[in-house]
């Protein structure tokens, strides 16, 4: 087999010799190219690379969410083949690692490269489905470019709190669960919009969802990790079913209270849930509308404002080897 690794030097988790160690694991086993990343998107650039060529039949992710995030863009540059889905390996490296904890994988590079090599020796693959976002026809962002998304996106409050997390480590601070505590606090402080949603969910044949100051879209569940404790917004999302929606139309502080106390408490089989809670399960299309320009995020990658965004899911959209 004929592989390209793609390495984030920059992963949180793995030292520059436990990534030279997993390299040598994995060549061993196949014939690998290993290329470091140098800029933003050259992860994207590679998968493209990758998907373009005959000669590579798998390509693994070895850093976080957002390098994993890249490479399925490139993959995916231009839209799934079912006669060929592109094949994905993944060795986690950031500091949360949903889409690999999704999967089964352990949180752990060393344990995660044992579990690949047995798959591979052991022909252990799946299918799963992923989420294409679209700026929509009519709207202020028809020419933004679709991007794929592997376990969530987000448009208002908690792509704010991304946001904000992301400007904290361009200043050099660690991606770490206490910092996203501390900035979902002060986005809950500081959002203008928390009492009084902007948000429009419309989706073909069914009356509008309005007023939502929230909207969490995921395609797996659960939709992060505070520290190793999963966190389900959606439980019923799947990596083969479509999108699940949640969304919430107020966020006093009562509310807050009391769903970020369902979050905290949340199960496989119970997620936060009441008056001001809406839970949709297995969306194909939809849009999300806002009257003002809102933060939006996919992958916990933010991606600037955005008024309108319209979602795909698509049920086989990559093929990973777990």
């Amino acid at each position: 087999m004929r592989a390209l690794l793609v390495v984030n030097p920059a992963a949180t988790t793995t030292s520059a010799r436990t990534r030279d160690v997993l390299i040598h694991a994995l060549a061993s086993e196949m014939k690998l190219e290993a290329v470091t990343t140098e800029y933003r998107g050259h992860a994207r650039d590679l998968g493209r690379r990758a998907a373009e060529s005959s000669d590579v039949d798998l390509v693994v992710a070895l850093g976080g969410d957002g390098t994993v995030n890249e490479v399925a863009n490139g993959l995916l540059h231009d839209g799934p083949d079912p006669e060929r889905l592109p094949g994905l390996a993944v060795v986690p490296g950031g500091s949360t690692n949903v889409f690999a904890q999704a999967l089964g994988l352990p949180n752990d590079a060393v344990e995660a490269t044992g579990v690949l090599l047995d798959a591979l020796r052991e022909r252990r693959e799946r299918t799963v489905g992923l989420g294409l976002a679209s700026g929509t026809p009519g709207s202020d962002d028809e020419g933004v470019p679709a991007r794929w998304f592997t376990f969530n996106a987000g448009l208002g409050f908690d792509a704010g709190v991304v946001g904000r997390v992301e400007q904290h480590r361009e200043r050099g601070k660690k991606s770490t669960h206490p910092l996203y505590i501390r900035q979902a606090l002060q986005q809950f402080l500081k959002d203008p919009h928390r009492l009084h949603g902007t948000i429009t969910l419309e989706r073909p044949g069914e009356d509008p969802v309005e007023g939502l100051v929230l909207s969490i879209i995921c395609n797996t569940s659960p939709w992060t990790y505070l520290g190793n404790r999963p966190v389900y917004a959606a439980p019923r999302a799947s990596f083969d079913t479509a999108l699940d929606v949640l969304g919430l139309s107020r966020m006093s502080t009562f509310a807050v209270t009391r769903y970020a106390t369902q979050l905290l408490l949340s199960t496989p089989e119970k997620g936060p849930h009441g008056k001001h809670a809406t839970s949709l399960h297995d969306l194909t299309d939809f849009t999300l509308h806002s009257k003002v320009p809102l933060p939006f995020q996919m992958d916990g990658d933010h991606l600037g404002l955005r008024k309108s965004v319209t979602f795909t899911g698509v049920r086989r959209a990559l093929r990973v080897i777990v």
